[in-house]
């Protein structure tokens, strides 16, 4: 990878950024990475309006905007050095629904954060991704892999522009707005909780590791990559019976454009794929542009995929429990 790039004194803008993650990112942000100004970009002006309240710092701006209006975003990106990309219609049955609600934000807002970036002269760009976005069998994860391809091939319609993107993968975030601990929180007080499958696995990530991933990938793309952090894998079940112990379980079906198991590389992502201690970091496909090794990994094995019932790393009840409780969520 090159050389390290500081965000001390750095103008960042983050799209969606009154969401979860979001008020992770400027948390962390603030506390640790001594920016020049933070924007928050995001459509509802009362979640930034309750949003100010709990951060009066001078350094934090509230731009209210559409990521599907390029014009709005050309004028939020005018000065702005980095931008995370975190804005997104990321509900499965909402998306199958509102189609083309769910393709002019995640995909034509993609585009537009593309095009903004470019023309601002914005240097880093990170894009959030999901698990979802390999192999698709709902309309979200299809348009997520959509705008995957159009931040990766960003650098090549850069051209001679200095900007750079890069996008994170990652699978489930505990806790996030949509997660199923509230759910099943919810569920446990009346002495039973719905399972789709017991057989259902997923990807297990925090708010603040997907934070440090973000961040992590902002100090050291190159811009072309698709970073998928190694994380564990839990069973369904389990994660049911950390939260409500002893609670009965039922179970109701997978539900429609729903996965049995996760996947965030599948074997023909496998080719220009390389494993570092920390990620799993996949180059472009097509050669727009030369880029080295990233630093410090090596190829993976040809046919090498990365699935939430294969993974190599586990968690079970007693440490779901654990990491439930450090996260104040039991």
């Amino acid at each position: 990878m090159t050389e390290r790039y500081s965000l001390k004194n750095k103008v960042i803008l983050v799209t969606g950024g009154t969401g979860s993650f979001g008020n992770a990112f400027v948390t962390y942000a603030l506390e640790h990475l001594s920016p020049k100004k933070i924007i928050v970009y995001s459509r509802d002006e009362f979640k930034q309006y309750e949003m100010a309240k709990r951060f009066p710092e001078k350094s934090l701006r509230f731009f209210i905007g559409n990521v599907r209006d390029q014009d709005r975003l050309y004028r939020a990106l005018t000065g702005v050095d980095v931008v995370v990309h975190a804005a997104a219609l990321k509900q499965v049955p909402a998306a199958e629904y509102n189609p083309f609600e769910a393709v002019q934000t995640n995909i034509m807002g993609a585009q537009n954060v593309v095009n903004a970036a470019i023309d601002a002269g914005v240097k880093r760009v990170v894009a959030l991704s999901t698990d979802k976005a390999c192999n698709p069998v709902n309309l979200y994860g299809a348009t997520k892999l959509c705008s995957d391809k159009l931040f990766i091939a960003g650098n090549a319609y850069a051209g001679g522009k200095d900007t750079s993107f890069s996008v994170v993968r990652y699978g489930n975030v505990l806790g996030s707005r949509g997660s199923v601990i509230p759910f099943f929180k919810e569920c446990a007080k009346t002495g039973e909780i719905p399972i789709t499958d017991e057989r259902m696995t997923r990807f297990w990530i925090t708010l603040p590791q997907a934070v440090q991933l973000v961040v992590t990938a902002l100090h050291e793309m190159q811009g072309g990559e698709l970073f998928i952090p190694k994380i564990p894998s839990m069973k369904i079940v389990d994660l049911a019976e950390a939260i409500a112990p002893g609670c009965r379980h039922r179970v109701i079906g997978i539900r429609p454009g729903e996965k049995l198991h996760e996947m965030m590389i599948s074997r023909d992502d496998s080719r220009h794929l390389f494993a570092s201690d920390e990620f799993y970091i996949k180059l472009p496909d097509f050669p727009f542009w030369k880029m080295t090794t990233p630093k410090g990994s090596k190829p993976v094995s040809e046919g090498f995929e990365y699935a939430s019932d294969t993974n190599d790393r586990w968690l079970g009840v007693a440490e779901m429990r654990r990491v439930l409780k450090n996260e104040g969520m039991i």
